[in-house]
């Protein structure tokens, strides 16, 4: 990896923000001719708000203003339409505007203001124009009486046990042309949903008188049959057709047909397939009528089954008889079956920067079942800049991991398919890491586990972990060993130095996660419960275990872990419009050991800091509390340099975020271009004093003065299918100070980008320099 100068990004970020400013003052109006104008503004007057926003979306395209940074970009970069970047200038067109006021005046018409007028005008200044449309909406038209004429009786019965269920009009209310567009739709889908496989929009008319004096109108809802018959048919599924190509679509030569059952037949010329995988999600059943949700849900399905690359809707075929009777055929074109995928993160911070880079191989069809196979590598390095200049690692740790996922519940006894929501899965997973920080220790970890999910609804997710066996060991640098014991820290030499394992449960719940890339305003929550060692403590008692020096019983010839964790991620996302949203979240947890422990083991405890919590401290270097490491450390050079990146960890956790995210340019060299500003705030903190954290312990009356406050911006280049990251954040509030030091970007502004008195009295005095701006890089948003 090469290695990029701190200073020469600041230089970059700086030179970038004064660019942005100069480029602030160009004219927007420097790329159209002198006879043309630029719409910058429109104007919505004599409209009832509730419909003025919408109006203005029915001005031509062509005639919205333009966002000022798309159309610098397009100046910038895309010479003339050569290249398709930014946005092109909206010149005034005047027969775009007199379209644009005809739309505009049928909109309003449609919602029941059937005697609307508009007019438009235009006003020209400096080759900037202003689009004014003024309405004379007149009388709001409502419903006097609403009947219906529906020649078939089965329909009509139909209709009259879900009228309230679907229609929208009434008498009294407004008549509006969207609210008979709704009720034919609703109409539609219940006939779809009870066996009317030939029903058609076209069979549903509505006819409706006006009288303008009286600024009221009759509705007519009128069903037809179809031509020549006295009602329509009500059909049933008969036999299914599978058929799985090649995954290049095509289907050579000849392949066997299966016939599963008195349904089913199945054609597989991938030869990669075995029946189950396909008609377990398959929700139409012979004898059943016919039902297009069900049809849409079959599609669904075998789409999140993430092994086929092309699932249209099944096709239906009627048989030549009267019997009504449809035959299905599903047509699927498979995904290649191996795949490989990359990712990584950066982060800078002053004389440190590192990198996380993964690679995830994935076989999505083992054993012809859709059970997908994927092996995870991950390599995390953080560098230092040493005393002489000379680059180092200071840590790093290797993760191998893989996990067999089978689309469906597997387990002893016989299990329901819980494919309604969501498909569900089983998960066999196995996770090796090991982590390096120089000069301090060595750890280790194995975890194999089991583990179910499945939807309850399309929004409640349950995600249950009945065996989770975990095994670490921890070798301790002697020379740190021995610094650490001299300093009073037994717990921690304690804590990352010892052998141990448990086995237990996990249970995770998980609410509106389908909503997470979205736009709308919803509330997200995720719980997650961790309970280890119960088993092995009754185990250990029932059987008078034996015990080790501490007292704590062993198994196998290792002390087990017995705890309890929690920890809770809410979120509230609300739309300001547009790609505006705002988004709010707090992240607590804590680790309570017990029984046959007296800590947590060292990969439960809390850590924060990093690209996805409190952004202006790199990983694991925040807290606990107030608690200042350089400090503690005293004079001693040669032990803070061994201790420099000893994890800072705690059993309790609160982190608080907040950040505004809008949208920068619609295609910057192909991406989106999205902005955010944010705040972030928390900590971690102790359960109980600990002389090895003096000052870290969680205390009510402390919360405030021991809490972390970041500040930053960032830009997201949203390429549809990922978005890659890159945020600024800025120490603003630091938990190691007291009183009023502790505003550090208050009080030491002047030195944000240079050195001076605090930032030369902390090296002094803490062996290592202030840094108070930290760049991270990543993909994929932070929550």
């Amino acid at each position: 990896m090469k290695a990029y100068s701190i200073p020469a990004v600041y230089r970059l970020t700086i030179l970038s923000i004064l660019l942005l400013i100069i480029g602030s003052g160009c004219s927007i109006t420097r790329g159209i001719d002198k006879n043309q104008a630029l719409v910058r503004k429109i104007t919505i007057k004599g409209i009832d708000e509730q419909f003025a926003e919408a109006a203005v979306n029915y001005v031509d395209k062509e005639q919205q203003p333009n966002n000022w940074l798309n159309l610098q970009f397009y100046y910038l970069f895309s010479k003339k339409g050569k290249k398709n970047i930014g946005e092109a200038p909206a010149i005034l067109d005047s027969n775009l505007v007199e379209y644009s006021r005809f739309q505009m005046e049928k909109y309003i018409q449609n919602r029941g203001y059937l005697k609307a007028k508009i007019t438009d005008s235009i006003i020209i200044k400096k080759q900037k124009a202003e689009l004014v449309f003024t309405a004379q909406e007149g009388p709001m038209f409502r419903i006097r009486k609403v009947t219906d004429s529906i020649a078939d009786k089965n329909i009509k019965n139909l209709f009259n046990q879900n009228r309230n269920k679907i229609s929208h009009i009434s008498p009294g209310g407004r008549f509006d042309t969207d609210s008979l567009a709704h009720d034919r739709d609703e109409l539609y889908l219940l006939m779809k949903r009870n066996g009317y496989y030939d029903f058609y929009r076209q069979y549903i008319n509505f006819n409706y008188d006006s009288t303008f004096n009286n600024s009221v109108v009759d509705v007519k809802m009128i069903i037809d049959n179809p031509a020549g018959k006295t009602e329509h048919p009500v059909y049933t599924i008969n036999n299914t057709l599978i058929t799985i190509s090649k995954s290049n679509g095509r289907t050579p030569g000849k392949a066997d047909t299966l016939q599963v059952d008195s349904q089913f037949r199945f054609v597989d010329f991938s030869g990669k397939f075995k029946p189950r995988t396909v008609i377990d999600y398959t929700f139409q059943k012979k004898g059943q009528i016919y039902d297009i949700d069900k049809q849409t849900l079959t599609t669904t399905r075998l789409s999140e089954l993430n092994v086929f690359r092309n699932v249209p809707n099944p096709t239906y075929e009627k048989l030549p008889d009267s019997t009504h009777r449809l035959n299905t055929k599903i047509d699927i074109v498979p995904l290649k079956q191996m795949s490989d995928r990359v990712e990584g993160e950066f982060l800078f911070s002053s004389g440190r920067y590192g990198y996380n880079v993964g690679n995830t191989f994935t076989d999505r069809n083992v054993f012809k079942q859709a059970a997908i196979l994927q092996v995870k590598l991950n390599w995390s390095v953080l560098f230092d800049n040493g005393p002489s200049g000379n680059t180092g690692i200071q840590n790093q740790e290797f993760r191998v991991g893989v996990n067999l996922i089978y689309p469906r519940i597997l387990t002893p006894f016989s299990f329901p398919l819980l494919g309604k929501y969501g498909v569900p899965h089983t998960t066999f997973s196995s996770n090796y890491s090991l982590f390096f920080q120089k000069g301090l220790v060595k750890r280790e970890s194995f975890i194999n586990s089991i583990s179910y999910d499945f939807f309850e609804t399309g929004r409640k997710q349950h995600t249950i972990t009945p065996i989770n066996i975990e095994f670490s060991r921890g070798v301790i640098d002697p020379a740190a060993k021995d610094s650490l014991l001299k300093q009073n820290r037994y717990s921690y030499v304690y804590l990352i130095g010892r052998t141990t394992f448990t086995t237990g449960s996990q249970y995770t719940f998980q609410y509106n996660a389908i909503e997470l890339n979205s736009y709308k305003n919803f509330t997200y929550f995720r719980g997650s419960l961790d309970v280890g060692g119960n088993f092995l403590s009754l185990l250990g008692n029932t059987f008078n275990a034996p015990r080790d020096t501490a007292g704590q019983r062993k198994i196998f010839g290792y002390a087990f872990s017995q705890y309890t964790k929690t920890e809770l991620d809410l979120r509230i996302y609300r739309s300001l419009g547009g790609e505006r949203q705002f988004v709010f979240r707090i992240n607590p947890g804590i680790g309570i050991p017990y029984g046959n422990s007296n800590a947590l083991i060292f990969e439960k405890n809390f850590y924060t800091g990093g690209a996805n919590d409190i952004r202006a401290w790199l990983p694991r270097t925040l807290g606990p509390g107030q608690f200042n490491r350089g400090t503690y450390y005293g004079t001693d050079t040669t032990n803070r340099s061994r201790l420099k990146y000893l994890d800072q960890f705690g059993e309790i956790k609160i982190i608080g975020n907040a950040e505004y995210r809008y949208k920068l340019a619609d295609n910057f060299f192909g991406a989106k271009l999205k902005g955010a500003v944010f705040i972030d705030a928390g900590n971690v903190w102790r359960l109980g004093k600990k002389t090895e954290n003096p000052n870290g312990e969680f205390r009510f009356d402390n919360i405030l003065q021991s809490t972390a406050v970041g500040i930053g911006t960032g830009l997201r280049f949203d390429l549809s299918f990922f978005v890659f990251r890159l945020d600024a954040a800025f120490k603003f509030k630091d938990p190691q100070f007291n009183g009023s030091d502790q505003w550090v970007l208050f009080k030491h502004a002047n030195e944000l980008f240079s050195t001076g008195p605090f930032k030369r009295a902390y090296l002094q005095s803490n062996g290592e320099s202030y840094n108070f701006m930290q760049l991270n890089f990543g993909i994929g948003l932070p929550f």
